[in-house]
């Protein structure tokens, strides 16, 4: 069913939301059981989730659209009928959301609840069915999966690839990143983040499972995402949420790999020790821990960042930890949560924009991005994840992207931003950005 939340984020759903889990014997391929329409993914090392079909769809949009998604999620969870046979992280009812970088950008955000879930965690493995209560007279079990899979097209390649300038041609682009430097120079800024976008054309119209295939393959470590319309393998977690624990993993400070093994081992020494990078690291982990600082009775910091081995680059990287605020805490503003603490959307919200994707100050950055970056990055570089009932969930940054176009099953752009410091070089940055293209490309590609 198509929910009013859309127009109404605070109406209750107009039929309760009847919910199904049972343990299953599901493949070891997840990506394996999607349909080719639509599907929602979100998976790392062959666990997490995927889903089909939409029960229910909450539209936001604007400034308040993680509020309003929240009050719409709680809401439809306060009314829902739940069987949980399995009780883990990702059982019971679920939604996949994705929202804007920008909060002018049209692109707004979604909440989507599947008709179908399953999902892995640990050796175990479950379904969830969510519908009405005329969808659902008998509990699910193996027999509708077995159907559903016998049912399913094969994957499709996209054909021969072609790409073309974005919002800003590649020639171009290194006097964005100049203005950006000149910026920083003059003291508006300390840190921004800039991006450009290209656009790709398939021959075959893309089915987004050929895609999403080749990512989990290739980028195991990272989490490959698909929900409406925005998919890509995210190295970047904003914010994981798990029984009053909570988890970021902040990335900034690129290098590109050369693929010699020794080589990549020196460049991973340069890295670590590079001022700049260490530099553009610094401002990211700091505005991540200022953020969950509120919501957190405690929290942790490394003291310096790991390098991150992905094929394409290495990243400094560091994972900042917290705990979050108890029963009865006093909370900041408005946040939601149950039995007191603050579920993941929120916590997403505070988070988003970070330093890694949005620069330092916050608002400065951003005023900078809107000024000089000429595009509207839509739902790149922000949240991308799932919410549970509880209000736990896994919200990554969503990088490593591409924006399916929803009117030419051809065409799709692909993103890339870089962190800019006063000691950024424009022609190094273009190179940088050219790096962190590889793996929609590489998800793109035929062979």
């Amino acid at each position: 069913m198509t929910s009013p939340l859309g127009d109404l984020p605070s109406a209750p759903p107009a039929e309760p939301l009847v919910v199904r889990t049972v343990a299953l014997d599901a493949p070891d391929d997840l990506l394996s059981l999607l349909p080719e329409d639509a599907p929602l993914t979100w998976v790392r090392r062959g666990d997490g989730l995927v889903g089909w079909g939409e029960a229910l769809r909450v539209e936001v949009a604007g400034a308040e659209r993680f509020a309003d998604a929240e009050r719409a999620w709680q809401r439809v969870v306060a009314h829902a009928v739940v069987r949980d046979e399995v009780r883990l992280p990702g059982t019971g009812p679920v939604a996949f959301g994705s929202f804007a970088f920008d909060d002018d950008s049209p692109a707004g955000g979604v909440l989507v609840v599947p008709r179908v879930v399953v999902g892995r965690r640990e050796g175990r493995s479950w379904l969830t069915v969510l519908g009405t209560a005329a969808d659902l007279r008998d509990l699910p079990d193996e027999g509708p999966l077995a159907a559903h899979v016998a049912a399913l097209t094969p994957v499709r390649a996209p054909g021969e690839v072609t790409y073309g300038p974005g919002a800003v041609p590649a020639a171009d682009w290194p006097a964005v990143v100049a203005r950006g430097v000149a910026a920083i120079r003059a003291g508006e800024v300390e840190k921004v983040v800039l991006a450009r976008d290209v656009v790709a054309r398939t021959a075959e119209p893309l089915d987004v499972r050929h895609a999403l295939g080749r990512l989990a393959e290739r980028y195991p470590t990272c989490w490959t995402f698909s929900v409406d319309g925005l998919i890509g393998a995210t190295p970047e977690l904003l914010v994981r949420s798990e029984k009053g624990l909570v988890t970021s993993r902040v990335l900034a400070g690129t290098i590109r790999r050369t693929g010699d093994d020794d080589a990549d081992l020196a460049r991973a020494a340069i890295l670590a020790h590079s001022s700049k990078d260490l530099e553009e690291h610094e401002y990211a982990v700091a505005s991540v821990a200022r953020a969950l600082a509120p919501f957190c009775s405690s929290t942790n910091v490394p003291d310096a960042p790991f390098v991150l081995h992905l094929p394409n680059v290495l990243h400094l990287a560091s994972d900042v930890t917290g705990v979050l605020a108890g029963v009865g805490e006093p909370l900041p503003g408005e946040a939601g949560g149950t039995a007191g603490h603050p579920t993941s959307l929120t916590l997403a919200a505070a988070l988003h924009p970070t330093a890694a994707v949005c620069g330092t100050p916050t608002e400065a950055a951003r005023d900078l991005i809107r000024a000089v970056e000429g595009m509207d990055r839509a739902r790149y570089a922000g949240p991308v994840g799932w919410v549970g009932a509880d209000g736990d969930g896994e919200w990554g940054i969503g990088l490593r992207s591409a924006e399916l176009d929803p009117d030419d099953p051809h065409r799709l752009r692909l993103f890339a931003g870089c962190g800019i410091v006063a000691a950024s070089d424009p022609a190094a940055e273009l190179a940088e950005s050219r790096a962190k293209l590889v793996p929609m490309r590489t998800a793109l590609a035929s062979d």
